[in-house]
């Protein structure tokens, strides 16, 4: 007979909770051009200084850099238009292949609780 653990499972805290739905608003990004990636950019940047726990501190700055320095490629990348259209298309796609796979990356790293690229310095 198997005997079944009766002790309550550990609650998810707020802020873990709002770490997933601001990485999914960002994973989900492409499906609405970009309009949840800039609510889930708001969300960091009002949460990133109130989180005392530095691994959420760190995954909303790897998320905010995510998103601009992917709004800095398509910006980069908008003169491929002018060209023809299939050389600015295949840009827009790169970016948004590289973005997707951060938020990905990022999501996947915070759901193992680890920092997103290197832990910062302050932290033991």
């Amino acid at each position: 007979m198997d005997v079944v653990d009766s002790a309550p499972a550990e609650q998810p805290s707020e802020s873990r909770v709002l770490m997933h739905v601001v990485y999914g608003l960002h994973t989900l990004a492409w499906a609405t051009v970009g309009t949840l990636a800039l609510i889930a950019l708001v969300i960091n940047y009002i949460r990133r200084q109130d989180d005392p726990n530095p691994l959420h501190r760190a995954h909303h700055r790897y998320m905010i850099r995510t998103f601009w320095w992917s709004l800095v490629w398509l910006v980069l990348s908008l003169p491929l238009f002018f060209l023809y259209v299939l050389p600015g298309l295949l840009a827009y796609a790169v970016v948004g292949i590289w973005y997707l796979y951060r938020s990905l990356k990022g999501w996947m790293r915070f759901a193992d609780s680890r920092f997103p690229d290197n832990p910062p310095v302050d932290v033991p």
